[in-house]
């Protein structure tokens, strides 16, 4: 998990991104497509196509950080695309880094019974 303090902003690229991308063509993104400084401090999570990849660009005042996760079941929760960033708060961020709807926490899979 990423050590996101309770005061961190984070946003969410809405729509699909390139998952190839790696942390220069993400900031690049950030930059062009966000109109936000990649290197203000804040975290920027971008989710594929599938759905079942998000990758999280953070620069913590060091240097920049490229976070991957990928489900092996489910999809992540992913607003709908208008064109803007969306801000969540880090609880959210959390929920959605565990694949329940950071809208409505509810698991988006649930495991069935070995019986």
């Amino acid at each position: 998990m990423i050590p996101v303090p309770a005061n961190m902003r984070v946003w969410i690229a809405t729509g699909h991104t390139d998952m190839r991308r790696g942390m220069i063509g993400l900031a690049l993104q950030v930059q062009e497509g966000l109109k936000r400084d990649p290197h203000a401090g804040d975290l920027y999570v971008f989710r594929g196509k599938r759905g079942d990849l998000i990758k999280v660009l953070w620069h913590d005042g060091i240097g920049l950080s490229l976070y991957a996760k990928r489900l092996d079941r489910g999809r992540f929760v992913w607003p709908a695309a208008n064109g803007g960033p969306v801000a969540i708060t880090p609880g959210q961020l959390g929920y959605l880094l565990e694949a329940i709807d950071w809208r409505n926490p509810q698991h988006t899979w649930r495991p069935t019974s070995a019986g």
